[in-house]
């Protein structure tokens, strides 16, 4: 149990965990993480029976690290120490486990099976956030949950250690989830119900905005895939499309005539998009020599194909066709004795040039900088 300053409600936290490990005959232990409180939290969990360990890093997620790592049992039950969860469920987690799985999430919304007590969750977290970000994890991640922030569940302690958690505040909630399902573990969920919060000393530590952001943000980074791979080929794609579409002159829409300036933005469009996709490469590098994401299939695959050698020859071949486009300009400007040139056709051309010179350029940098982040690589 995560504490800081739950003096209203650690007591009865306790007792209901004890009475639960000792009437199913389950040898555990109650363990209290005390992050910095200045109240009488952790003599009372003390007297009762539990044993204190105190966290000097704040942060939810931080309290509970530190708890789970001093934990000596295979099994670890967490819990909200704010009387909220009913820790007389906890051996329905212990079967679950016993039956193979990594992680047995709890679940408290309906449509998982669980149930909210009135005045239990705010509207926003019930009907908005919770929903939404369990969506998206089971979308992006194919994590098969309803309840992403529900902060009870049961977990071994080798999966905890393969995982590698390090997120120090709320969003340790994702993280676990999210990283057991890229880790292929064995997730189950169980119903269970949400009790309103008993303190009484101070309102809940969890702030919507600032924790629903951090939890976005950590979804986000923890998936390439959506946040560069995905729009980087809409944009290479329609960049490249569209310059192709304009290159022999302009086109027709209906009433509408688009013609270079149609084709520029198209410029942007690839320019941009190659630029993200270095930077998913770079991201999937990082995370695999890190350990932050397990690699998969199809960039190993890439990585071992694109190697620096190969990067720098791609490289260099784009940056001589852009030069050799660019020289013909110069070529037809001296024809015209240093005039003016026409723009329908230089124009065009100009773009492919300086395009190619511009991917040529990021491929030889970026294949330098791929090379060395992999120098690591696990």
């Amino acid at each position: 149990m995560p504490c800081l300053n739950e003096a209203d409600t650690i007591g009865v936290c306790v007792e209901k965990a004890r009475r639960a490990l000792h009437e199913s005959h389950i040898d555990g232990e109650v363990i209290v993480a005390d992050n910095g409180s200045t109240d009488d939290s952790p003599s009372i969990a003390a007297q009762l029976g539990a044993r204190v360990v105190p966290v000097l890093t704040r942060g939810y997620g931080s309290a509970l690290m530190g708890g789970i790592t001093a934990a000596r049992g295979k099994y670890i039950i967490m819990g909200d120490a704010d009387d909220s969860y009913d820790f007389a469920e906890v051996p329905r987690f212990v079967t679950k486990l016993r039956e193979g799985h990594d992680l047995v999430q709890g679940c408290r919304l309906p449509w998982g099976g669980g149930t909210v007590k009135p005045g239990a969750m705010p509207f926003l977290h019930r009907w908005v956030g919770n929903p939404g970000f369990s969506l998206l994890v089971r979308t992006i991640f194919k994590a098969p949950i309803h309840d992403l922030h529900c902060g009870m569940r049961g977990f071994t302690k080798q999966s905890f250690e393969r995982l590698q958690l390090r997120c120090p505040g709320m969003e340790f909630a994702s993280e676990m989830v999210v990283k057991a399902s890229l880790h292929k573990e064995k997730i189950a969920e169980i119903p269970i119900t949400l009790h309103p919060d008993g303190r009484k000393a101070h309102a809940p530590h969890l702030r919507t905005f600032r924790d629903g952001w951090r939890h976005l943000r950590f979804l986000l980074l923890m998936c390439p895939l959506w946040l560069y791979l995905i729009p980087a080929f809409l944009l290479l794609g329609s960049g490249i499309a569209l310059m192709a579409w304009l290159t022999p002159g302009p086109q027709h829409v209906g009433r509408v005539e688009l013609d270079v300036h149609s084709m520029l933005l198209g410029t942007l469009c690839a320019l941009l998009g190659y630029q993200v996709l270095w930077m998913w490469a770079f991201a999937r590098m990082h995370g695999w020599t890190t350990g932050l994401i397990p690699p998969d299939t199809l960039f190993r695959r890439i990585s071992d194909y694109l190697y620096l050698e190969r990067g720098l020859l791609a490289g260099g071949l784009c940056v001589i066709i852009g030069l050799a486009l660019n020289l013909w300009l110069v070529h037809e400007w001296t024809a015209s004795s240093l005039g003016p040139l026409d723009v329908q056709v230089t124009m065009r051309v100009a773009l492919w040039g300086f395009t190619a010179i511009i991917l040529g350029a990021q491929t030889i940098y970026g294949s330098f900088f791929l090379s060395m982040l992999g120098m690591n690589r696990k």
